[in-house]
């Protein structure tokens, strides 16, 4: 995690909930609740505290997020997930990079966490692959999604480890009519690796 970085930030009440059903979902056979919620009395109540970062380096990459204005241009992500035996992914915007803290039953773990708003989807795979290389859309490297995000959820904190690459991200009208669409044409940028 790397600069600029803000210590000690108070959850609110809403990030708070987010992150018990964050914790709700990665720990499956542990309980947890926020400070003086309703919960088990052998629940986890997870710390208020968090360190907040604006840029995160992974491997040779860096990426920035919404908190930089400096380095908003690489706040733009595609990240893998594992979903039904299969490896989706999934592009979005990283507001900030924050690490925090909980207390399991092993001893205190840290996690190194992005909290991430994800475009939506477009309406069919047709326009989610407009720009196809072959007519079977088999090959794509550009695909189109809204121009928006999905609601705030749980979904939106995820661990850095998912994050596979930066997008280049473009504004894309279907056509020139008055009622044309918007969307988000997402060009990846492929993963640089540096040997030594």
């Amino acid at each position: 995690m790397l600069n600029p970085s803000f210590k000690n930030i108070t959850l609110s009440s809403s990030m708070l909930d987010l992150m018990v059903e964050y914790y709700m979902a990665t720990y499956e056979s542990l309980e947890f609740r926020k400070p003086f919620g309703e919960g088990s009395l052998d629940a986890i109540i997870i710390r208020i505290k968090m360190n907040r970062f604006g840029r995160c380096r992974i491997g040779s990459e860096f990426f920035g997020s919404m908190i930089s204005s400096r380095h908003e241009k690489s706040s733009y992500i595609l990240a893998k997930f594992i979903t039904n035996n299969s490896i989706d992914c999934y592009p979005g915007q990283i507001q900030y990079f924050f690490t925090h803290t909980v207390d399991l039953p092993s001893g205190a773990s840290e996690h190194y966490l992005a909290y991430v708003r994800w475009c939506r989807h477009a309406d069919s795979a047709k326009m989610r692959y407009y720009f196809s290389i072959d007519d079977d859309n088999k090959t794509c490297n550009v695909e189109l999604w809204h121009n928006d995000f999905y609601p705030e959820s749980r979904d939106c904190i995820i661990p850095v480890h998912n994050i596979l690459c930066r997008f280049v991200p473009v504004k894309y009208k279907t056509s020139n009519h008055r009622t044309a669409i918007q969307y988000l044409a997402i060009n990846s940028i492929g993963i640089k690796y540096h040997i030594r």
